[in-house]
């Protein structure tokens, strides 16, 4: 069958990004045919698209898509067609009408959850579950910082540790995002304008706090080791100003024994046990209303560099589809 996919030849900006017609053949064992709904964008579809995170080439971009089953392989016996599905991670090729997925990266959308939401929060929302549950397990009564709160893993990030008890400092850019913050955090600065760090200690009495999460990277990572308690953790997830600059080790010696990790989610869903688990909790978060996952913004299939231009201005809030 054919079907129409957006693929890059080259790495580059987003003029790169073109809408293509490809012909799709039956999935094989152990594959299942998707007619995608809805289609997530995410930061890390940037990095693929520039070339921080080089691809082969030519190559399709986009890691998280909503759909319904269309055709099974052989030897797929966990879904059946018209079954709704999604998926987060593994290989880039989720910008598409139709895509062949591997039945082991699928996973069941409940009945509670739309579309849009599966597919525009599964993989923010499986990494604020690793983050908040494994990586750092966040406990009541701790004070934690998370950068980019207005974001679509920040805001997911920022209400799912108050549900667990924390109060949460969340850091955002601008009047807007602060304000759009500010609905789920307890205190919210500005890294824009204020010393963070310096709030975070008027905040904690001095004390810092025990862990920061930080997608946002080469602009927040000195401020965000400035507001660590002594042996806290800094989990940098993401690049959304640029990479890290390479560093000492002995510079978290001297900001008090610090430990720092760059954790991925395909590490923490790499069984099938884990992807089903970590999904399972998220879908059920959004359920029981602990996190109310917001679309901020939709985009034709077509549109797709229009998306990553809005993206990578920073002028979206919350998390953004491509409709095919």
């Amino acid at each position: 069958m054919d079907t129409q996919v957006i693929r890059i030849h080259r790495h580059g900006d987003p003029d790169v990004l073109q809408l293509e017609t490809i012909t799709l053949a039956a999935p094989g064992a152990g594959e299942v045919l998707v007619r995608q709904t809805a289609i997530g964008v995410n930061f890390i579809d940037t990095y693929h698209r520039s070339g921080l995170y080089p691809l082969p080439m030519p190559s399709g971009l986009g890691q998280e898509a909503c759909g319904v089953v269309e055709a099974v392989g052989d030897g797929v016996k966990e879904f059946r067609k018209g079954d709704r599905v999604a998926y987060a991670g593994g290989a880039p090729g989720a910008y598409a009408q139709h895509r062949i997925v591997p039945a082991a990266r699928l996973v069941p959308v409940p009945d509670t959850i739309s579309d849009d939401i599966a597919a525009g929060t599964l993989l923010r929302g499986m990494t604020a579950q690793y983050l908040l549950k494994r990586t750092f397990p966040v406990k009541a009564g701790m004070t934690v910082l998370i950068h980019a709160a207005a974001g679509g893993v920040g805001q997911i990030a920022c209400q799912w540790a108050r549900a667990l008890g924390a109060t949460v400092i969340g850091t955002a850019g601008g009047v807007d995002k602060c304000a759009r913050a500010s609905h789920w955090c307890d205190h919210v600065i500005d890294y824009r304008v204020d010393d963070f760090a310096a709030r975070v200690r008027e905040i904690t009495a001095g004390a810092g706090v025990p862990v920061v999460y930080d997608g946002v990277g080469k602009e927040t990572f000195d401020g965000s080791l400035d507001s660590l308690a002594p042996r806290g953790m800094l989990v940098s997830f993401g690049n959304a100003s640029g990479a890290v600059p390479p560093f000492s080790p002995n510079l978290l010696a001297q900001k008090g024994s610090l430990f720092l990790t760059r954790p991925s989610l395909g590490h923490y869903t790499a069984t099938r046990d884990e992807l089903l688990d970590t999904a399972e909790d998220y879908f059920t978060a959004v359920a029981r209303g602990f996190v109310a996952a917001e679309i901020g913004q939709r985009f034709a299939l077509s549109e797709a560099a229009l998306a990553h231009r809005e993206l990578e201005a920073r002028r979206t809030t919350g998390s953004t589809l491509l409709l095919p």
